[in-house]
């Protein structure tokens, strides 16, 4: 399995006639350590080249992880509870039971530091993962830094990103306890294209709401969620109660993640064989995706290296945690000390101008009352063009993190953002999504500091998933049609006075 991973999940194996390495180059990929070695090949025309040859200077390979990691466990000041939105009262767990299956709302508030992943997990996830960490040595040649740049990449799933870490196991438990169908909201379609495989591999129906400004924007994205046998509407929309009320409100709304929750939680909470899985912000989800940050960990040790700042993008912050938060426990063990740096679109920036307070987690206030950095829940974001970060709040465990001053955030323009994203296309060969390329931006950024101070840097960054899907968007911005789209600052103060008064 070692040797199917290494081949799978190394997108840099293809041999190039201009591919030139360093003689004793080391790179750290898939489930192993690598070192390059110079070889020869004659070619067919008669030209002699270097080849990559790899060869292992480290038997100890890689494995998934067993169990997922609980950051709370670790916390000496715990998160504030989730509320319930008629009492103010802690939420019980008989109060989830009508969206989620049992198991999810005991890892929802478990205190336990880890949780053991299902066989059944597992074997689905040795489909894709341990996925590569890379070193992005042509990134680094170009911007001519001292800076040494490695990314953790999750594009290698099938749904192209880091989502299915949740889904499968969201799907997994609804299964075992004779769930039959499903229902979840979707901005850019990578959360819901990673439920609808999901669904497919262990026969659950599967419906999506996604956002319409991203319905309209990525059409091969809803085409891969209904490959995978999933019924897909654009939000907000005249199926339910929430979307009607919206639309007769703004007949072109362009939607928002708020909104396309309270259509989905709609339809869970008034269908007895009907649950709710979330995508991001959710305990449970961040902690399904502490696979990510577990890799890293034991790939960056392998290579000998250890990360000064660790960057990820943030509209939820399920990728940003499942990377950050086991480097997160090591660094309050005092083991290592990197900075933790959350990036986030300017047009929504719920941690660098939100306000910390108890909200809802969609439009209609459906939802319990989360302790959280938000924008107030019935804000609706401009249409940014990375969809999956539109969202007026973040994780609240995230929040509490950054509240604790264990990380810190910025925010960043789109047309910065793809500017960035062309230069990492053109040096690495990868198309990034565009939500992973605010990270892109930020690591250039400390990388031409880097260059300045002459600072020799370690950088990790969370590259979460391709853009395969979003050429649309780089269509516009190689077109200089793109323009940065920021929020309002009075339609943020409407927004903020709607949020529920809660003494906390």
């Amino acid at each position: 399995m070692a040797a199917q991973s290494l081949f799978y999940a190394n997108p840099l194996s293809t041999l190039t006639s201009s591919t030139i390495l360093p003689q004793g180059e080391e790179r750290g990929i898939g489930c192993l350590s690598l070192k390059r070695k110079q070889i020869h090949i004659r070619l067919s025309n008669g030209y002699r080249v270097r080849a990559r040859s790899a060869t292992v200077v480290s038997s100890i390979g890689i494995e998934i992880p067993r169990q997922w990691y609980n950051l709370i466990a670790d916390l000496s000041v715990k998160p504030p509870p989730p509320l319930h939105p008629k009492t103010f009262e802690p939420v019980k767990p008989e109060d989830l039971s009508p969206l989620f299956p049992d198991e999810l709302i005991k890892q929802e508030a478990t205190g336990e530091r880890f949780v053991d992943i299902p066989e059944e997990v597992i074997d689905i996830y040795r489909l894709w993962r341990p996925t590569p960490l890379i070193r992005a040595k042509r990134l680094e040649k170009l911007l001519d830094t001292p800076a040494r740049i490695y990314y953790k990449y999750e594009g290698v799933s099938p749904a192209g990103s880091h989502k299915p870490n949740s889904a499968v196991p969201q799907v997994y438990y609804n299964a075992q306890q004779g769930i039959k169908n499903v229902v979840t909201e979707t901005g850019a379609g990578q959360w819901g294209s990673s439920l609808a495989f999901a669904c497919s591999l262990f026969g659950l129906g599967c419906e999506v709401w996604q956002v319409r400004a991203s319905y309209d924007q990525k059409p091969y994205r809803r085409l891969m969620m209904q490959t995978w046998g999933a019924k897909v509407h654009p939000s907000p929309s005249n199926i339910t109660q929430a979307g009607r009320k919206i639309l007769q409100m703004d007949p072109s709304s362009p939607g928002s993640l708020g909104i396309a929750i309270s259509e989905a939680v709609e339809v869970a909470a008034t269908n007895d064989d009907t649950k709710y899985c979330l995508g991001s912000v959710l305990n449970h989800v961040l902690l399904h995706q502490t696979v990510i940050g577990e890799e890293c960990l034991k790939q960056m040790e392998a290579i000998g290296e250890t990360p000064d700042l660790i960057i990820g993008c943030t509209g939820g912050g399920s990728n940003f945690a499942g990377l950050s938060f086991p480097f997160i426990r090591e660094k309050l063990s005092g083991k290592i000390n990197p900075v933790i740096r959350a990036v986030e679109p300017t047009a929504c920036p719920s941690l660098t101008k939100g306000v910390y307070a108890y909200d809802f987690g969609d439009t209609e206030g459906m939802t319990p009352l989360m302790k959280m950095h938000t924008l107030g829940h019935d804000f609706i974001p401009d249409p940014i063009h990375a969809g999956g970060l539109r969202y007026h709040g973040m994780a609240p465990l995230l929040s509490h993190v950054y509240e604790l001053g264990l990380m810190e955030a910025i925010s960043i323009p789109q047309t910065e953002c793809f500017q960035g994203a062309i230069q990492f296309a053109r040096s690495e060969g990868l198309i990034p999504a565009p939500e992973p390329t605010h990270a892109i931006a930020a690591t250039i950024r400390e990388a031409l500091h880097c260059r300045e101070t002459g600072e020799p840097k370690v950088i990790l960054t969370a590259m979460c998933g391709h853009g395969h899907f979003d050429l649309t968007s780089y269509e516009k911005y190689l077109q200089g049609d793109m323009v940065d789209l920021s929020f309002e600052e009075e339609k943020i103060k409407g927004s903020l006075a709607k949020i529920p008064q809660v003494l906390a």
